[in-house]
Order: structure tokens, then C-alpha cells, then sequence
């Protein structure tokens, strides 16, 4: 039987588009955005980065998911499918393979988190503690093993059930509710957080630009933060954008399907940002207070604003969402990559790859406790911190270069054959014009993002 007549397929149109949104939106989005948005300057810094996002990222998630539906099969297996002679392509399979699992080791702990906040705001655990109660809430999350490998197991439970259920039934059916749901969410939280009163300096802070904001952390830092954030947010690399584009028919062309799926993951971080600076502004919070924002400053506000305990549930179960989301669909990419390598059925694939993973990730639980005095990359860093410089780093943006030289090169599967797929149905088609482009420049910048990105590790 031919790969296409036994390859599961989405449902609908909108299936794909949400889930491929899904997996690209996380925490990256609604949590590492604002955060840097702030910390970088506002509106100058979003411009920057939807600037890299469109002629940068995008086209290489046109090109995961080339690869993806012209081998029908997973990144374990689609480079071997497309260019057979050549084996060392291969070998990045088994490295995508690999990074999702790496990502899943630290991404379930922080989802986890989210869950727990779900909680403690809907339970009344927040209401009423002063800025210090609510610091040592998160402190104490950190600090209980148990609790923390609890948050994270739920996160698996979640994720496992629904790709229990199937492509269709399970991973695009509850994606699509769920991803709904999260719009439905962040649209109300806009509006809440826009009708506040000071909000309007919030806004100005985030919509006008002020150039010479850029230069206020040093003008090469925030074009590295801006250009990184830009690859990040949309999971390119290690094949998770591969696996859905192996899903979908060839009725349409690829490069329309990409804008669309980059248009709601800028959608939902652009409004991120609508949702946390309006309010900060309105309650006199510092908009560049980093991760704690989250976990410390914003539940802290939530005590002041009217029906807080509401909106401060409202507010972490969207977060939770959009966690959730990314692990529904890096799930699937797991799942999918046994199927196509060992020939697993489903539930099989799904029962190992959730024990798995389960098991693989207890150590970033335990690196914020336990494992507290394990620092890798030194002083004040843990188990998470090493887990996530291997992914976001190294495997990503390596990962986007092998897709890039792949489908550009002759050594790889080639310019005309990637041309022929993207171009593939109705929509827009893929700027042929640009291809010393993309063989030449692109590549090169994102080694540079590579490069910086050890420095600022090692060097500083």
C-alpha cells in the first residue's frame, strides 16, 4: 500500500492550520514574548521581529512542511524517503527525533506550572496574599518534588489521551476546541485589560515605536533577541512543523498555508502583549520584570484589579492552553516518528512514548529541588536551563539550516523538486526570484544566531 493511501490525514483545512498554529504557539509566545518585548523596547522591537519572522523564519517552515508531505512521513523518516542515495541526511531524523523528546523533558515541568496556577487561582489560593506570599507561592512550587513531578505528570496524562484518540478524533478534534478556546480567552482578556484605567500608557509603550529604544540594551543584543525569537516561536528544526505538513492533501500550495499559520501564532503573541502591558502600565508594574512576571507580578495585580480571582483563572488557564497545545502536538510528532520508524501501532506508540517521557523529564522536576546543586552552565542555572540551550540554541537553529540546505541544494533533495511541492494546489506560490537568497544569506544568519547564542552562553 502507498504511503498516501495509509498516511492518516487531517479532517479539515482548519485541522492543520491549528494545529500546526498549536504547536508553533506556546509559552514562547504568551510568556518569553512580552517579557523580551519589554525588556527590548516596545513597538520598536515587535517591528524588528516581525521583520525576521517574514524573511527569515516563514520560509523555512514552507519548507518543513515541503519535506513533510512530499515523503508522507515523519522527520524520522522523510529524509530518507526524498533522497534515499544520500544517507547522511538520515542521520538528522534521528536528531529531530531526539530534540523533540529533549523538549518534552522540560516543556511538560513548565506546563505543569501553568496547571498549578489554573489551580491555585481558581481555589482562592492568590487571593489576598501581599507581592512576598504570592514569591514564596512559586518558591514553594519549586521547592516540593512531589508536587512538581504531580503538575508535570498531569501535563503528559493530558497530552497522551489525546493522541490516544487518533489524528482526527483525538489530536484535531481537541486542538481545535482547544486552540478556539484560547482565542476566545486572550480576546477577553484584551478587552478586559484595555478598559483599565492608565491602560492607554501601556499601549502607546507597546504600538509606538521608539527607535531609539533599540539601542538601550545594545543594538546588536536586541537584533539577536528579535531574530531568535523569530525561529523560536515557530518550532522549526526537528521536524514538528514536517509531520503535519505530511497530514495535509495537495490541494493547496504550501506558502499560503505558512502565513496563515505564522499569521495566528503573531495573532496570539501581538495580543500577549495587549493582555500583559496595558495592565502593567494600569497598575504600575515594571513591563521588563522577566519570568517572574508571570508566576509573581501579574497574580499579585489580579489581587487589585475588581473580580481578580476570575480573571487571574481566566488569565493562567489560557496560558495553560497554549502549553498544552505545543505538547498535543510535539506529542504527535513523537508518536508519529515510532509509527513510521518501528511500525508501532498507535496506542502502542502513545503508551511508550508517555512513559517515556514521564520518566525522562522527572530530572528538571527534581533540578529545582533535589538536584538543586547540579548548576551545568553555572551559577543559578539548573536541569531545565541545560535542556532548554540544547534545544533552543542548538537543535533548532542547526535544524532550520539542514531543512534550508536540503531543499535549496543539489546535494540535498533539491530547489526544483521543493519548487514543484510548495508550489503544489491553489494559493500563492513560492518567490522562485529568491533562491541565491535563501541558498546564500539565510543560512549564514542563522549560524550567526547560532554563534551569538554560545557566546552570550559561555563568553559573557
Amino acid at each position: 500500500m502507498s504511503p498516501e493511501k495509509s498516511r492518516e490525514t487531517f479532517a479539515s483545512r482548519l485541522g492543520f492550520i491549528f494545529l500546526s498554529a498549536g504547536c508553533a504557539i506556546g509559552l514562547g509566545n504568551v510568556w518569553r514574548f512580552p517579557f523580551i518585548t519589554g525588556k527590548y523596547g516596545g513597538a520598536a522591537f515587535v517591528l524588528l521581529y516581525i521583520f525576521f519572522l517574514l524573511c527569515f523564519a516563514m520560509p523555512i517552515m514552507v519548507m518543513e512542511f515541503a519535506v513533510g508531505r512530499a515523503s508522507q512521513r515523519s522527520a524520522s523518516r522523510s529524509f530518507a524517503v526524498l533522497r534515499p542515495d544520500h544517507k547522511i541526511w538520515s542521520l538528522w531524523g534521528y536528531v529531530a527525533w531526539i530534540g523533540n523528546y529533549i523538549l518534552m523533558m522540560f516543556y511538560t515541568t513548565v506546563t505543569g506550572w501553568m496547571l498549578a496556577y489554573t489551580y491555585y487561582a481558581a481555589a482562592g489560593k492568590l487571593s489576598g496574599l501581599d507581592a512576598k506570599a504570592i514569591g514564596d507561592t512559586f518558591g514553594g512550587l519549586l521547592a516540593s518534588p512531589y508536587e512538581l513531578v504531580f503538575w508535570m505528570g498531569l501535563s503528559v496524562v493530558i497530552g497522551g489521551c489525546v493522541c490516544w484518540g487518533g489524528l482526527r478524533n483525538g489530536v484535531e478534534r481537541i486542538t481545535k476546541y482547544m486552540m478556539g478556546a484560547l482565542l476566545v480567552l486572550m480576546l477577553a482578556l484584551a478587552v478586559r485589560a484595555l478598559t483599565l484605567e492608565g491602560a492607554e500608557n501601556g499601549i502607546e509603550f507597546y504600538l509606538k515605536p521608539d527607535f531609539d529604544k533599540l539601542f538601550s540594551e545594545g543594538f546588536g543584543t536586541t537584533v539577536y533577541a528579535a531574530l531568535g525569537q523569530a525561529f523560536f516561536t515557530l518550532s522549526l528544526g526537528i521536524g514538528s512543523m514536517a509531520i503535519f505538513g505530511s497530514y495535509i492533501k495537495k490541494d493547496r500550495s504550501l506558502l499560503g498555508e505558512s502565513i496563515l499559520v505564522t499569521g495566528l501564532d503573531t495573532f496570539v503573541a501581538l495580543t500577549a502583549g495587549l493582555i500583559i502591558f496595558p495592565a502593567c502600565f494600569a497598575y504600575g508594574i515594571n513591563p521588563n520584570a522577566g519570568p517572574g512576571l508571570i508566576f509573581v507580578t501579574l497574580p499579585n495585580m489580579f489581587n487589585y484589579m475588581p473580580n481578580g480571582r476570575f480573571w487571574g483563572a481566566l488569565f493562567f488557564l489560557f496560558m495553560s492552553f497554549a502549553a498544552l497545545s505545543t505538547v498535543i502536538a510535539v506529542f504527535e510528532t513523537i508518536v508519529a516518528c515510532f509509527m513510521d520508524r518501528l511500525g508501532w501501532p498507535r496506542k502502542k506508540s502513545v503508551l511508550f512514548m508517555s512513559l517515556t517521557v514521564f520518566i525522562f523529564s522527572i530530572p528538571c522536576a527534581l533540578g529545582f529541588n533535589v538536584w538543586s546543586g547540579f548548576q551545568p552552565l553555572g551559577p543559578g542555572s539548573g536541569v531545565l536551563d541545560l535542556e532548554d540551550f540544547i534545544v533552543s540554541n542548538n537543535l533548532l537553529p542547526f535544524g532550520s539550516v539542514v531543512y534550508l540546505l536540503f531543499c535549496v541544494t543539489r546535494y540535498g533533495w533539491g530547489w526544483d523538486n521543493f519548487i514543484k511541492e510548495a508550489d503544489e494546489g491553489k494559493g500563492l506560490k513560492f518567490p522562485k526570484a529568491l533562491r541565491a537568497y535563501f541558498t546564500y544569506v539565510v543560512p549564514v544568519i542563522v549560524l550567526i544566531i547560532l554563534g551569538v547564542g554560545y557566546y552570550q552562553t559561555f563568553a559573557k
